[in-house]
């Protein structure tokens, strides 16, 4: 099993203003604890040892609380000079890690699932790269593109923002490995989803694997809210 995971953690929160002071959305305050907090408690229940937080805009917030070590996590710090995109913020953070496969998540996103399942998917596969999906119902797709598998669950398309009756979304946790990401001139700032995973997706192997797991991203004003009211005192264990 893996023990290496790098946590995005750079986002500005713009749309989260009216709900957060001036801290990065990752720090945004669920439960009275940041939300990051719950996204590295999920990592630690998991198995995972060795964080490598990619943060940028107001970092030493997100320094200062957790430290080097945050419980039996040994944190290490993928330092932005200047927003890279979350391309860049990868490519920056690549070099910390001990494997040729990692995990990737969103520092705003909590995705209750096993990291155990998605890696043996992503052996059996051989993939270069797993995605964790998530099931969502009518009048919550229209929010985020959905992903199309084929019937071994390979990805053939990333479909824009939808109003289907359901569709498989984008959890925000990746199994990449890391080589052939290393193997591609990018610009120096660039997009994770649009410039790689978009523009790939028939040269490598990208599989997705669903899962029917509590989901939430605080990204917007009414999840934000969600949040406070249903990650209940299990995840501040």
């Amino acid at each position: 099993m893996i023990k290496d995971a790098i946590v995005l953690s750079g986002g500005f929160g713009k749309r989260l203003k009216s709900k957060i002071k001036d801290i990065p959305k990752p720090m945004a305050e669920v439960g009275g604890k940041p939300f990051l907090q719950i996204v590295l408690d999920h990592l630690l229940k998991n198995g995972l040892e060795n964080i490598i937080l990619s943060v940028s805009y107001k970092k030493e917030v997100i320094k200062d609380y957790f430290g080097n070590r945050y419980k039996k996590l040994n944190i290490i710090y993928a330092e932005e000079t200047m927003p890279l995109g979350t391309g860049g913020a990868v490519r920056n953070s690549i070099d910390f890690t001990r494997c040729n496969d990692v995990f990737i998540l969103n520092g705003d996103t909590f995705f209750d699932i096993s990291l155990k399942q998605l890696f043996d998917f992503h052996l059996k596969k051989k993939a270069d790269l797993s995605i964790a999906l998530k099931k969502t119902v009518s009048g919550k797709t229209d929010r985020y593109g959905s992903v199309l598998l084929d019937s071994e669950k390979r990805i053939i398309s990333f479909k824009e923002k939808t109003k289907d009756d359901f569709s498989y979304i984008n959890g925000g946790i990746y199994l990449m490995n890391i080589n052939k990401f290393k193997k591609i001139k990018f610009p120096e700032k660039f997009s994770f989803e649009k410039d790689f995973l978009e523009q790939y997706l028939f040269e490598y192997k990208f599989y997705g694997k669903i899962f029917d797991s509590y989901f939430i991203d605080i990204g917007v004003p009414e999840d934000y809210e969600t949040a406070n009211k249903e990650l209940n005192k299990e995840y501040f264990k």
